[in-house]
């Protein structure tokens, strides 16, 4: 592969912009699919020898679920907790709505 001559100098700058454009997606494709051919490559040996990738990395593969710990713990019932993210759940509104404080329920007071 050869290096293509550019007069940088003489281009319009929209011209200079695009090519940077391209330039810096080429880059960024190219070190994807370099990434993904190591990882193929890794999953394959891995398989070979009896084993998944996230076996001997402990990671886990594909997108993760972002685990929000236990804020609040339902006094009556253990078992039942909450993060203190997203709806509230059924235990939580009933207290609320007898006036309760939510402090009541935190798990590290």
């Amino acid at each position: 592969m050869t290096m293509l001559d550019f007069d940088l100098d003489a281009m319009p700058l929209g011209d200079l912009k695009k090519l940077q454009t391209q330039v810096n997606t080429a880059i960024k494709t190219y070190e994807d699919r370099h990434r993904k051919a190591a990882i193929a490559e890794l999953e394959a040996k891995a398989a070979e020898m009896g084993f998944t990738l996230s076996d001997l990395t402990g990671a886990q593969t594909g997108r993760k679920a972002k685990v929000n710990p236990p804020k609040y713990r339902n006094t009556e019932d253990l078992t039942q907790t909450w993060s203190g993210r997203g709806r509230q759940p059924a235990w939580i509104k009933d207290a609320l709505a007898r006036d309760e404080s939510l402090d009541q329920f935190l798990i590290n007071k």
